[in-house]
């Protein structure tokens, strides 16, 4: 039995305790939040223990690994003090809000000798999983144009109603840092590391300090060139949308799911013809469909079982965070940024 403790008592951390419950041998534990009232109406929830700091929390046991949802700046400090108790940790995505912070969390989980993993589902979807077999299998040939599109929309009330999000210190970024996170961790694992960054950032929409709308323009290190289009601006808010482009054809995913595959040797099994969309997440943050997260702590689990590395671990998780932070000093600079 592995026993679960979950920092945070926001609606994502309701996510994880769902996902979690839903797996055989895994307990939820305990409660953790900075809001009090809000987490002990979660703990409730699921009938376990709630604590006032996170030291009483930690201490609890039996406890096996932390999954931390706090806002994104407290990551690295709340996982840092989990690793030093000899628990391993599980960090919502980003994993943290700069690349100091992210290498210091990377430090100390490794010196603790315990595992750290970032909420990047993404890469256990099927749909997305088959995307990136077919990329390294060659189907798609030699790489030529990779774009993601995170055409969403948030309310206004969304930033005026939280105490974290669209503040520079907490959130670390926008629409970027927060909801478009995904989709640059995807284009980097599909694609690789980039090499240059060229971008434009703006709040166009929104009353808060950070952007809410980007634009940058990639250059791979495979030779292959890339865009990113980000917004928590764009009414009513669309489908997130990958395009892979090569010597042999193009697929195009929506959400997660192959919607367009035209190669050279055509293969009608790879469409996906499930329809809609299983998480609303263009228009709301809301996250109704929770086997996503259901099979990234299934792979934590397995990777603390047998020693192996979390499908993203604290390094993968780092990348995003690296490419996030070129990208805004390019729009503060209006030049370009190569990544060493």
């Amino acid at each position: 039995m592995k026993h679960i403790g979950i920092i945070g008592g926001g609606g994502i951390s309701d996510t994880h305790a769902r996902a979690a419950t839903e797996i055989d041998g895994v307990k939820v534990a305990a409660f953790y939040g900075d809001n009090y009232e809000k987490t002990t109406e979660l703990a409730q929830r699921y009938g376990r223990a709630v604590y006032r700091d996170l030291d009483s929390l930690l201490a609890h046991r039996p406890l096996d690994l932390v999954i931390i949802g706090s806002p994104s700046a407290l990551h690295a400090r709340q996982g840092i003090a989990a690793a030093r108790r000899g628990l391993h940790v599980l960090t919502e995505k980003p994993i943290d809000v700069t690349t100091a912070q992210a290498d210091a969390l990377i430090k100390e989980c490794a010196q603790a000798q315990v595992k750290l993993g970032v909420c990047f589902q993404d890469r256990v979807a099927p749909g997305i999983a088959r995307l990136k077999q077919l990329i390294e299998e060659g189907r798609v040939g030699r790489p030529i144009v990779c774009s993601g599109y995170v055409k969403w929309y948030r309310p206004p009330e969304y930033y005026a109603n939280s105490r974290w999000r669209g503040r520079r210190a907490l959130d670390g970024g926008g629409a970027l840092m927060n909801q478009g996170v995904h989709t640059v961790d995807l284009l980097l694992w599909l694609m690789g590391d980039v090499e240059r960054v060229y971008a434009r950032t703006l709040t166009a929409f929104h009353q808060i300090e950070v952007e809410d709308t980007v634009v940058a323009t990639l250059e791979f290190r495979n030779g292959a060139v890339g865009t990113i289009e980000a917004g928590t601006s764009i009414y009513p808010g669309y489908q997130r949308r990958v395009e892979v482009s090569g010597s042999e054809g193009t697929i195009v995913l929506e959400h997660d799911r192959i919607v367009r595959a035209d190669l050279r040797t055509p293969d009608p099994t790879l469409i996906d013809q499930a329809k809609g969309d299983s998480n609303q997440s263009a228009s709301s943050p809301i996250v109704s469909d929770v086997s996503g997260h259901r099979r990234l702590i299934e792979d934590f689990l397995r990777a603390i079982d047998t020693g192996s590395r979390p499908i993203c671990d604290g390094a993968e998780g780092r990348r995003s965070v690296a490419l996030i932070e070129a990208i805004y000093e390019s729009s503060d600079k209006g030049l370009p940024v190569s990544l060493s």
